[in-house]
């Protein structure tokens, strides 16, 4: 193939940034500029060009999600044997190859989740947590390992941060404290744990080091604004003296400080490399421009990247609706989602978002009511359902018995075994939603090289099932705004924007206040072509002010 090629459906600045090979380089990209098929041409062309060894190339990402899309678009372009990991997947199977040889013993296994042991300390200590309180203490541990701050340095930060779970200092660093010595007798260790040990052992095993630093030497990060300081230290540790550092990344889309993410690396990277190639993308290509104009209006006074232009049509204005309460709000919601189904939408292009989980409960009734299915984005997993694990078992032996079926034939006759069928069910319940994973199954088959065969399709389920590359359902997505990001839709309903919630109550500082105002951000930007947001007066038989952001989005969008 020839390498230019790989260009030709690239804009402009898209094609600077994918042909900066030599040296470090920083892709501001803002929301909707192609930044996932800029990286994955960039690396594909890079290969092409003979700059970039496939097979010492690491991409890194913060989710399995991101890292199943990477892995997939660079299949496509033909680059499908670079090393695409999350940082803590790298770091994993690092410390899982070296701990034997430098310890005499394996490598100690992770935890599932926090929440028993910490729920257990705390219940050693009699101190009484209860669920939203235990996930409070779990997110301080993990700001506390992420920021890189001992026990003792995090007594004295924590002085300046609000109560955790409504627990004095004292007893927040008691029940960590707890936590921490429950995990080593039982010989295990959490996900940060596993950042800091494998960042520990490479400082101290020089032999580790080199083995790491020959077996990588180009890295691309993703969602660089996500970086906290102490993945930034494994990062310099894998880079060495070297700078072959791709990053992008939009400090406007900057939204989990709280986990103890930092934007300053992004911002700071031309400081640390004065010779980094710097390319901004801002043609948006998701968004209509009255949609892209209208949250532009919340990154004016942003001084890091330009404005986001809209490649796309004129569209119709975002609408905001202030109701008497949420019950009326949910109903508002719900008549609009039945309107835009009426009209051909599908329910998969249509999402309800909100700052919290809890805002949910009143929304998801007023769908059940209507008979519209939904789906919350954080369920159960796809490849957790049992009709699914049933079909990929039938798919494993199909493809040991070494069949010469065309993919989709075979795996048709299996889901058929297992209840599927080509009209779909009128009844709702477990019989549709097992019709609907099932139908999920078999379009990921479209989705497959022409020439693929069923081991091949097996092969590509085991890949979706360890990066959570999951199908998207037929149904309308309910999500908070933080767990929508990186996701996009047709349609995008925003509700419960008020003070309180957006910005959330405990949310102080000016930088806090922002942090808040960029989250609006990401779900305004989340819409492609219909977006409409929602306050109430009264929630929960308590009285509620608007967010104070739609003063800067337009005031004249309030309606009654």
């Amino acid at each position: 193939m020839n390498p230019e090629t790989l260009l030709n459906n690239l804009d402009p600045e898209q094609r600077e940034a994918a042909t900066a090979l030599v040296g470090p380089t920083c892709i501001l990209a803002g929301a909707g500029t192609g930044k996932t098929r800029t990286v994955t041409h960039r690396i594909a062309y890079g290969i092409a060009k003979g700059n970039f060894a496939a097979n010492r190339i690491l991409a890194l990402t913060y989710t399995n999600r991101a890292a199943g899309e990477l892995r997939s678009r660079l299949r496509q372009l033909g680059a499908g044997q670079v090393a695409v990991k999350t940082f803590h997947a790298a770091a994993l199977s690092q410390l899982e190859y070296f701990w034997p040889q430098f310890a005499g013993v394996p490598a100690p296994s992770v935890i599932e989740s926090k929440a028993r042991l910490i729920a257990q300390a705390a219940e050693s200590l009699k101190i009484r947590l209860d669920a939203a309180g235990v996930r409070d203490l779990a997110a301080e541990v993990e700001w506390r390992k992420y920021s890189m701050l001992s026990m003792d340095q995090y007594a004295e930060r924590a002085k300046v941060r609000p109560l955790v779970a409504g627990l004095s200092l004292a007893k927040n660093i008691e029940v960590q404290l707890c936590y921490e010595e429950a995990k080593v007798k039982s010989q295990k260790v959490d996900w940060e744990d596993v950042l800091i040990l494998a960042l520990g052992l490479l400082r101290a095993e020089p032999r580790a080091l080199a083995h790491v630093q020959q077996q990588y030497r180009f890295f691309t990060v993703d969602e660089y604004q996500d970086i906290s300081p102490l993945q930034q230290a494994l990062l310099d540790a894998w880079l060495g003296e070297h700078s072959d550092l791709c990053v992008v990344g939009d400090p406007n889309q900057t939204i989990y400080s709280f986990t103890g993410a930092s934007s300053e690396f992004l911002q700071g990277f031309q400081s640390r490399y004065p010779d980094a190639n710097v390319i901004e993308l801002t043609r948006n290509y998701r968004s209509t421009k009255q949609i892209l104009n209208f949250a532009n209006r919340l990154t004016a006074d942003s001084q890091l990247v330009q404005p986001l232009r809209s490649q796309g049509a004129t569209g119709e204005a975002p609408r905001v609706e202030r109701h008497l309460n949420v019950q009326a709000e949910a109903a508002s919601v719900v008549a609009q989602i039945l309107e835009l189904r009426a009209q051909g939408a599908k329910s998969s292009e249509i999402a309800v978002l909100y700052r919290v989980n809890g805002q949910s409960e009143v929304i998801e009734n007023a769908l059940s009511t209507a008979g519209i299915d939904y789906q919350i984005r954080g369920g159960e997993r796809f490849f957790r359902r049992p009709e699914i694990q049933n079909a990929i078992r039938g798919i494993r032996a199909e493809a040991g018995s070494g069949t010469d079926k065309p993919l989709f034939q075979a795996v048709s006759e299996i889901c058929r075994s297992l209840g599927w069928q080509t009209r779909e069910p009128t009844e709702s319940g477990a019989v549709r939603d097992r019709w609907e994973s099932l139908n999920s199954l078999l379009a990921i088959v479209d989705e497959m090289p022409a020439e693929a065969t069923v081991l091949d399709f097996a092969h590509e389920l085991e890949e979706r099932q360890r990066s959570q590359h999951e199908p998207v359902k037929a149904a309308v997505t309910l999500s908070t705004i933080h767990a929508a990001k990186g996701l996009e839709w047709d349609s995008v309903f925003i509700i419960g924007l008020t003070d309180g919630y957006l910005p959330i109550s405990f949310a102080k500082t000016a930088g806090e206040i922002r942090e808040e105002k960029r989250l609006l951000y990401v779900g305004l930007t989340r819409a492609r072509k219909k977006l409409g947001l929602s306050w109430a007066l009264q929630d929960s038989g308590r009285s509620r002010e608007p967010s104070r952001f739609l003063e800067l989005l337009e005031p004249k969008f309030l309606t009654n």
